[in-house]
């Protein structure tokens, strides 16, 4: 089974392939997304990182084994099962035809006419409208290959239908409204039940459909724009050059000088359109900025946590520098652990929530454990959040799964609190409130 790190930046739609494909496969697949792990535009640009992908372009898969690949589909390719790829010649070939069908058929329109929505792109009306009349055409065929077809190739979910709804994700969130939608039913009937898959929905959350198409606006593509020198204002005489057949020859050393440095620096490494598209969204306010700062340094925990003895290092560290007035310890339990079927399958659901709160990681830690085996199972742990109220009540984008948990905050000073932290943190220990064995454990840091 493959196992691995997918670098990326978050919401990267080209990402989103390859890790429903790790969803269904089992593939353990571990996310990097933000600091410290992973900088986009900064991680990328290292020569550690171009040594192994020599384009610098994410998202880039490391699997355990050091073997390494970018391009997305090769990346989605391998993390899939044989389910996934197809189980016949006939089969792989159609699930290649509409991996293709994307690449060459959806994206270059979909671009086209998305992005000068979210301002990242001019708006050029006569390319508008001929991606818009190209759209219609895809979504024809679509329309007509889904007339009587569930999925793009046979019975269930392959890596064509990942592919594909991957790519019309931006269409159906920004410009295909309900009166351009409906002349399509069957390929909105068919995105709608894939999105709604449960290993869809824990990479992509809910994805709602738009009511209205989003437009151009010119103020918006503006702000997004690299900002220019000043120039200098208009009742500010020039400065006088030195008369005679000398004068203009300082300006042009000056002139010359700035013409070799500026071809002299590195050239600056180009997004592309989707990349750009996400990185120039405006940043969201952070829910901690309330909070006055604390003298517990959470990276410096994680750093002993992943590097060091837990039992020896990382547990006592964490003691001497907790900080109680700032930070607060909760455990939180899966409520319903009589769906909980396959361990892989309950992994998958940890590993989910994880990704879904990548934002929260520099204000959070949690160490949580899958208990028993298939169809006798259960999930609890330990969460560190800065403050003292639920974290995930902070932001609407990090309330997806908390709500199918049940929490209880902890005291610090209690000798339960103690014992369940250095159990839970070192995944051994006699767990006497749970009454199953230990299976796995999963961290987010």
């Amino acid at each position: 089974m493959a196992a691995g790190t997918l670098y990326t930046y978050p919401e990267n739609w080209r990402a989103f392939k390859a890790q429903i494909a790790a969803q269904y496969s089992g593939a353990r697949l571990k996310v990097a997304s933000s600091a410290p792990a992973f900088t986009f535009g900064q991680t990328n640009r290292t020569p550690a990182f171009l040594n192994n992908f020599p384009l610098g372009k994410v998202p880039a898969f490391q699997g355990d084994d050091g073997f390494c690949l970018f391009e997305s589909n090769a990346i989605a390719h391998y993390l899939s099962n044989e389910a996934l790829r197809g189980s016949s010649p006939q089969t792989q070939s159609q699930v290649l035809q509409w991996v293709s069908f994307a690449d060459a058929e959806i994206i270059p329109p979909a671009s086209t006419w998305v992005f000068p929505t979210l301002g990242i792109m001019q708006f050029n009306k006569q390319a508008t409208e001929q991606a818009k009349e190209e759209v219609k055409k895809v979504l024809s065929v679509l329309n007509h290959h889904l007339n009587t077809r569930t999925f793009l190739v046979g019975e269930r979910v392959s890596l064509a239908d990942i592919s594909v709804a991957c790519s019309m994700i931006w269409l159906f969130k920004q410009v295909l409204e309900p009166s351009f939608r409906q002349p399509f039913p069957n390929v909105t009937r068919w995105f709608q039940t894939c999105v709604n898959q449960p290993q869809f929905k824990t990479v992509l959350g809910e994805v709602k459909l738009c009511d209205k198409m989003a437009q151009f606006d010119p103020k918006k593509f503006s702000d997004m724009q690299p900002k220019k020198d000043t120039p200098p204002k208009k009742d500010t005489p020039p400065k006088k050059e030195k008369a005679g057949k000398e004068a203009g020859k300082p300006q042009e050393k000056k002139d010359k000088k700035k013409k070799e440095e500026k071809e002299a620096a590195p050239a600056e490494e180009e997004m592309d359109e989707c990349e750009a598209a996400l990185a120039s969204e405006p940043k969201t306010k952070d829910p901690f900025a309330h909070l006055p700062k604390s003298a517990f340094v959470m990276d410096e925990f994680k750093r002993k946590y992943s590097n060091e003895d837990t039992l020896t290092v990382a547990v006592p560290h964490f003691w001497e520098h907790f900080d109680k007035e700032g930070y607060s310890i909760w455990y939180g339990e899966y409520k319903f652990p009589e769906e909980l079927t396959m361990t892989f399958m309950s992994c998958n659901l940890i590993m989910g929530m994880f990704q879904r709160l990548d934002k929260l990681r520099k204000n959070g830690f949690a160490s949580v454990i899958l208990f028993g085996g298939n169809n006798d199972s259960s999930i609890s742990g330990i969460w560190i959040f800065r403050g003292q109220d639920l974290a995930f009540t902070l932001s609407d984008d990090w309330q997806i799964d908390y709500e199918s948990y049940a929490w209880r905050k902890l005291d610090p000073d209690s000798d339960e609190t103690k014992t369940m932290v250095k159990e839970y943190f070192a995944w051994e220990g006699e767990f006497k409130h749970v009454g199953k064995p230990f299976s796995q454990g999963k961290c987010f840091k």
